[in-house]
């Protein structure tokens, strides 16, 4: 009985991939095994039955078999045809295989098939994922005419290799060609492919302008409501800041995948909205009978990582067990991130020890993490295993490794890690870097050789770098310097309120109040706001929020009737207030209300009056805490016997015994 085409291809494959092992080294016996197995299943000599077996290895994921029967296919001297060529070179695109593409080119070329609009986007495709983009412009350049596969394929390679700006241009030429060259409609020849690959595009580009420009492409073409393309679009709306063009895309939607609710959650959490991902999240669950993900977990991980919600994130991180993903490297990844940012840098470095494997984004995370922490020989050590284990330091593992050290007031560590980036692990310092090194020496008082690095860089500078020179003149009092900064502040950020203050001050400081005055009046002039400081406290699964002075809370009033209390114990303790962040033409009685009211001692305050005595206090400030808040913090801390972490907008502080785990440099 005659074995049926599907059944004896899918035999064929299976001996296929079983008898490569024991196929002779020579050619002749090679012949022998694959001429029975062809005439036990197929016709040896016909092409099509090489071009199916090709094929079915490719399309099962067995690249290196399917080129391995492309090889024997020219061994035993059978001409290929046009439909042999696209899939063996989509292995070599799968396996990044650049030598055997471009000898499946060549012999293409030999067989008259470059021309043919399968095989050369195929090869577009494959010298575009080997990173040779110059190849496949030239490729594609030189098709007489072309068709959305051809112009995706190109377009997709520019994405790819993270030239996006190049993607667009080919498919701005894409839509010239096809509206003036030949009058061809778009919507006729542009598919939801291509539109994905565009806006890919747009998400790198991050300009509202060109994703609405082609959000009106997709619409006029009726590719608007696919949801692939919605998917896509969401994510290039989010990318340039507007999330609420991308809630718009996601609530419009007829229907919704995983996908749609893992990129809406995203969108959320890495923008710091916690509670707006953890409603969708909510809404996923009604919406889809609970099916979510790994990704939908590691997004909400990261939701509380910015939100500091560690009683969430810990039950998230019984979810990850239970759902069996804690051996999953990007998993594990996000919970050290959760922990090291919700202020357990303990509870972080066990789940980092229980990892099985470890990526370079995983040692990458322990060392920040203890960095934040103001733990930097701790991460240092981590720093120190990973080179031994044979994981190469990247460019996110210096500047982990570098803001440790600038927090901890390492000047000698820094600096032979800096110089080592590019000498011995070939990385080129960017401005991240510069930053690092720059904030260090500023705060070691090294303010001169800060200005000079700032001067020497071969990268542009930005406003981080002036800003920690700023904060490092403020720290001891070099008003040249800080003008100098000052002017490159304002016109790399106008809008920073916050600079002109800071400058103030300076001035001030320096007793030099028309410059103050003057600082006051430009503030006015440009209608700038300071942004509003802000505290959070997690309490029994609830998230509080405290402003300055906040009298909005249910128990506002006896926070601060507690606040009084511990006012008569900490001047007790010898406390002074600490004025210097108050404006300075407030009278003095004004000053010492206005730091007592701020957010981060109601914050704490709150957390003491309702917690369980000898627990730890976790609170998150948006700001950079005040020195006086820090020095009411630290004595809090001895009179309550309580340990509290505070997270500001640069570092974690562990104030326990009436001291703080930064040493007072900060």
């Amino acid at each position: 009985m005659k074995i049926p085409y599907t059944i004896s291809l899918q035999l064929l494959t299976i001996s296929f991939k079983i008898h490569k092992n024991h196929f002779s080294t020579t050619a002749a016996a090679t012949n022998t095994n694959l001429t029975t197995l062809f005439n036990k299943y197929f016709d040896r000599t016909d092409v099509y039955s090489w071009n199916s077996l090709i094929a079915e290895l490719a399309r099962g994921g067995d690249s290196c078999e399917s080129l391995r029967a492309f090889s024997w296919m020219r061994k035993l001297d059978i001409k290929p045809n046009r439909s042999t060529f696209p899939c063996a070179i989509k292995s070599c695109s799968a396996l990044f295989d650049l030598n055997s593409g471009k000898q499946a080119h060549q012999q293409a070329l030999v067989f008259g098939f470059e021309s043919d609009l399968f095989v050369s986007s195929a090869l577009i495709d494959m010298y575009s994922k080997c990173g040779k983009l110059s190849n496949a412009r030239v490729l594609f350049d030189e098709i007489p005419r072309r068709n959305i596969v051809t112009w995706t394929s190109l377009i997709t390679g520019y994405v790819q290799n993270d030239d996006a700006h190049e993607a667009l241009m080919v498919f701005k030429e894409f839509l010239f060609e096809k509206s003036e060259g030949n009058g061809e409609e778009v919507g006729t020849s542009v598919d939801s492919v291509a539109m994905i690959s565009v806006l890919s595009a747009c998400s790198r580009v991050s300009n509202k302008a060109v994703s609405e420009g082609v959000h009106g492409v997709a619409i006029k073409v009726g590719l608007d409501k696919v949801m692939g393309v919605e998917n896509t679009l969401l994510d290039a709306y989010a990318k340039c800041g507007e999330v609420s063009l991308s809630r718009k895309v996601f609530d419009d939607m007829a229907e919704k995948d995983v996908v749609s609710w893992n990129s809406m959650i995203a969108v959320y959490a890495q923008n710091g909205l916690s509670t707006d991902a953890f409603e969708v999240f909510h809404g996923m669950l009604k919406a889809g009978g609970g099916k979510y993900n790994e990704v939908t977990l590691s997004t909400l991980l990261l939701a509380c990582a910015h939100e500091g919600a560690l009683r969430v994130g810990m039950c998230l991180h019984d979810q990850v067990i239970k759902m069996g993903y804690v051996n999953n490297v990007i998993m594990a990844t996000s919970i050290i991130d959760m922990y090291c940012k919700c202020g357990q840098a303990e509870m972080a470095r066990n789940a980092f020890d229980g990892m099985k494997e470890k990526n370079v984004r995983s040692w990458t995370a322990m060392i920040a993490g203890y960095g934040m922490h103001g733990f930097a020989r701790e991460a240092l050590d981590v720093f120190y295993q990973m080179i031994w284990a044979g994981v190469k330091p990247n460019y996110i593992t210096f500047i982990s490794v570098l803001a440790a050290c600038s927090h901890a007031g390492f000047l000698e560590e820094g600096w032979r890690w800096f110089n080592a980036m590019s000498h011995e692990y070939n990385v080129e310092p960017g401005v991240e870097h510069y930053g690092c090194m720059v904030d260090l020496l500023g705060r070691a008082g090294y303010i001169k050789e800060a200005y000079n690095l700032i001067k020497s860089m071969k990268v542009r500078r930005d406003f981080v770098l002036w800003g920690s020179l700023l904060a490092a003149c403020r720290i001891h009092k070099d008003v040249e310097l800080a003008e100098i900064s000052a002017r490159e502040l304002f016109k790399l950020d106008p809008s920073n309120c916050g600079y002109y203050v800071l400058l103030a001050n300076i001035y001030a400081d320096a007793g030099r109040w028309k410059d103050v005055e003057r600082m006051r009046i430009l503030v006015k002039d440009r209608g700038l706001v300071k942004p509003p400081g802000y505290s959070l406290v997690e309490l029994k699964g609830r998230v509080h929020v405290f402003l300055v002075g906040d009298k909005e809370h249910p128990q506002h009033e006896k926070i601060y009737k507690y606040l009084e209390e511990l006012s008569v114990k900490l001047q007790e303790a010898g406390y002074v207030p600490n004025m210097a962040s108050v404006l300075h033409d407030v009278d003095e009685e004004e000053k010492e209300m206005i730091v007592r009211v701020h957010s981060e001692k109601l914050a704490v305050a709150f957390g003491v009056m309702n917690s369980v005595p000898g627990s730890t206090i976790h609170v998150i400030k948006n700001l950079r805490v005040c020195g006086d808040c820090h020095t009411v913090i630290k004595l809090i801390s001895k009179i309550v016997s309580r340990e509290i972490i505070v997270r500001d907008a640069k570092r974690f502080h562990h104030f326990k015994d009436g001291l703080c785990s930064c040493g007072d440099y900060w």
